[in-house]
């Protein structure tokens, strides 16, 4: 029997981190802007392999920066109306972790500062 999808498995087989930074950038940035963001603002090694996503100020245009062994790669969307609705980010944070399933959930439309993940159980590590 095969498993059907689920977001935890999206989540699970991430091995990349994502950051969103809190603040707009200037959507005119490349790669060595953006990179100086990263360590600035995020404060994390651009050349770790995460992804660093950057917004614009009006809220309809995406960056998503990335290392990619030799090169950085850089993703940009541009939304003909309308705007992400982004993750809630607590006041006084330069950024906020995502999973993979909350960005597909932001690429695809859905407002994730309307999800509310709620408690679920876990078993614990089973002792051998």
């Amino acid at each position: 029997m095969t498993g059907l999808p689920s977001l935890r498995t999206l989540d699970r087989e991430q091995s990349a981190r994502i950051w969103l930074a809190a603040e707009a950038a200037d959507m005119r940035c490349g790669f060595d802007r953006l990179a100086e963001r990263v360590k600035a603002v995020i404060g994390q090694d651009p050349l770790s392999g995460h992804l660093f996503v950057f917004r614009s100020r009006r809220g309809d245009r995406l960056k998503i920066l990335v290392w990619d062994r030799d090169g950085f790669v850089l993703w940009y969307k541009r939304l003909e109306a309308g705007a992400f609705k982004l993750p809630r980010v607590e006041a006084g944070s330069s950024s906020v972790e995502l999973r993979a399933s909350e960005l597909a959930m932001v690429l695809d439309g859905i407002d994730v500062s309307r999800l509310r993940r709620v408690a679920r159980y876990e078993r614990g590590a089973r002792v051998v």
